[in-house]
């Protein structure tokens, strides 16, 4: 059953369910656009298009029909629909505003069962998704492998930043997945640390975040590195984290709750006497978009399936001192799962 009938099956007549968040609207039709909406009702599915990409959506889309639209309301009002689902995680107050004006007469639903459905829908990759997640995580790699021969002193975080992005774009990225972490010395401690003119000093841990997108997919990995040399400390937080994240890995399976995941690499982490120095999530779903349901953090109670895609990122980090995070991007099963990040882990000191 295709993902549009899945959602058809769900609706009774009179009512429409109406998806205008990009993310959404390009898993159902499969097209890529910056505005736009796609109304669903029992009987029919209908991508609303403007003049932009109305003749490239008409040529490319197969999963419902392409209206050239200049009113997304007008188009409403004449499909005589009585009962409209809203995406609650997308519609602002001056959006729900403007249809309750523009669509008098027609019942806003609010209810939250349509989110959860394509949510829950988009959480488990079919293998098309997971060969494009592929293609995004082989760039990331090869995107290590091409920066480790390009760091060097002197070099400032937001320099090695462009240089990896561009390398990875002339390797087929589409674009970034979300903008590069390259924090380095104390900068390191920030976990979501901006790229400064920060300059590479010998003795620096240098914490990298960055991924792909092939096919509107994204990839997501984070390595820490060294540079010159490392302390007895250094040396001790990275076995840490690293231990954390192998202990984890090694849980990962279809049946398995969110939270019991996290706490496995948080205990470790706390045992070593970081206490308070892991403060974000063990990890997340990756698709569409960067962030996606599930997550691994300390309240997630959603059991992983076979074909989540998740990852794995615990992180120690010191207060003006330094930080440590390693990231791999894995393929739940049944079984166990599948690590999609090639590269190597262990402390590299440059």
């Amino acid at each position: 059953m295709s993902r549009i009938e899945k959602i058809k099956q769900n609706l009774c007549d009179g009512e429409a369910l109406l998806i205008k968040s990009a993310a959404n609207r390009r898993y159902l039709t499969g097209f890529p656009s910056s505005a736009g909406a796609v109304l669903i009702t029992r009987k029919c599915a209908r991508l609303l298009i403007d003049f932009r990409y109305f003749e490239k959506a008409r040529a490319e889309v197969k999963t419902c029909e392409v209206v050239l639209c200049r009113s997304v309301y007008d188009e409403i009002k004449a499909s005589g629909i009585t009962r409209l689902y809203l995406e609650n995680e997308d519609v602002s107050l001056a959006e729900l505003s403007r249809m309750e004006q523009k669509l008098l007469g027609t019942e806003l639903l609010r209810d939250p069962k349509f989110d959860k459905l394509i949510a829950d829908m988009r959480a488990v990759k079919d293998e098309g998704e997971l060969m494009a997640i592929r293609r995004a995580q082989k760039i990331t790699d090869e995107g290590f492998s091409y920066i480790l021969g390009r760091i060097e002193e002197g070099r400032t975080e937001r320099d090695i930043m462009l240089d990896l992005e561009f390398f990875m774009r002339r390797q087929g990225s589409e674009g970034v997945a979300f903008d590069f972490i390259v924090v380095s010395g104390k900068n390191s401690s920030l976990p979501h640390g901006v790229p400064t003119e920060r300059k590479i000093e010998k003795g620096d841990f240098i914490t990298m975040d960055f991924g792909a997108r092939v096919e509107g997919y994204c990839s997501d990995m984070t390595r820490t590195v060294a540079v010159g040399n490392v302390s007895e400390e250094q040396s001790a937080v990275y076995e840490t984290v690293l231990s954390a994240q192998k202990a984890a890995l090694a849980e990962i399976k279809a049946g398995r709750v969110c939270r019991d995941i996290d706490k496995i690499a948080r205990d470790i982490i706390e045992n070593a006497g970081y206490t308070g120095a892991f403060g974000h999530g063990l990890g997340h779903s990756v698709g569409l978009e960067i962030h996606e349901n599930p997550s691994f953090n300390t309240v997630c109670e959603t059991t992983l399936k076979a074909g989540n895609i998740m990852t794995v990122e615990p992180g120690i980090y010191l207060e003006n001192r330094f930080g440590v995070r390693i990231e791999d991007m894995v393929y739940v099963t049944e079984d166990g799962c599948i690590n999609l990040t090639r590269s190597e882990k262990k402390l590299i000191i440059l």
